[in-house]
């Protein structure tokens, strides 16, 4: 499928931003006054930032609202609900850390709910693309595991710089090489073939192209990456984005500048991997255009 911009920041930010609120909610970075401010600050910022993303890839923009009425039946509607709720659990919290607000047991479950409700989201997020049968390489349960554990992997290097973010790291290293295996094989098992569609037999072929020009189906729905290209970007996203931030998070001292090279080089193989992400996944309709 085409690779829009706006939908790889938006699922890459808001991954990392709710994965540093979990964090922050869980008490795995203690801090206070101007360094709290500056940590919820940023953990809000990418959250918010991932979130404002995902609607300029709308035609209309001005309707994002309308989202939020079908809860019911949208993995979307439901995402909306699960990081408006996170981001408001999450508040108190940050409250009483940037301010020294007294602590008490409710601030304790608003975090704990905080960090539950980031789960939520995140998960909410995979499902919009994993609950999809007419992609089938995303159809797999592999796609919210490894949005939670990019999650989990960026919010430990920002929040627990050290062996539990190495850890996180190499986790994700693994469940990557986990989606890139079955991901390879899903469009396979899903039997999903021109013969199948039509129930015409195996010999069935095109007799001729379905639009003589590329049309919007074509444009979005149909992207082909060659595989040497997809190769390499999954080698940045492996070395990137999970075996670069472990070795500096068990060689460097913890501290800022330990979690700033190792975040920057998880998001440069979060991009990676988010735009291969969209650009291998094949949908059944290319099919009928010869392109399967």
């Amino acid at each position: 499928m085409h690779p829009a911009p706006s939908v790889i920041l938006f699922t890459t930010l808001s991954g990392a931003g709710f994965g540093f609120l979990a964090c922050l909610s869980l008490g795995l970075l203690p801090v206070a006054g101007w360094a709290a401010f500056v940590a919820w600050g940023l953990a809000y910022g990418l959250a918010v930032a991932g979130l404002l993303a995902s609607t300029f890839h709308l035609g209309n923009p001005q309707r994002a609202l309308r989202a939020f009425t079908q809860w019911r039946t949208s993995w979307l509607s439901r995402e909306g609900w699960a990081s408006v709720a996170t981001l408001a659990l999450a508040a108190p919290g940050a409250a009483q850390a940037v301010f020294g607000w007294p602590t008490g047991d409710w601030t304790r479950v608003t975090g704990l709910l905080a960090a539950a409700m980031a789960v939520v989201t995140i998960l909410c997020t995979a499902m919009i693309y994993a609950q999809l049968r007419t992609v089938p390489r995303w159809h797999h349960w592999t796609v919210p595991l490894s949005f939670l554990s990019f999650a989990a992997a960026g919010g430990l290097i920002l929040a627990a710089p050290g062996a539990y973010a190495a850890l996180g790291c190499l986790i994700l290293g693994a469940v990557l090489l986990l989606q890139f295996d079955r991901g390879d094989r899903q469009f396979a098992l899903a039997g999903s073939t021109l013969a199948a569609a039509t129930g015409l037999g195996p010999s069935v072929r095109p007799f001729a192209p379905a639009n003589t020009s590329p049309n919007y189906i074509m444009r979005e729905m149909i992207f082909q990456v060659g595989r040497k290209h997809a190769l390499k970007l999954r080698g940045l996203a492996l070395i990137l984005g999970a075996l670069l931030p472990a070795a500096l998070m068990l060689t460097l001292p913890s501290g800022p500048v330990a979690s700033a090279l190792a975040f920057t080089s998880y998001l440069a193989g979060a991009f990676a991997q988010r735009w291969l992400f969209f650009a291998e996944a094949r949908h059944v309709v290319s099919h009928y255009y010869g392109q399967a």
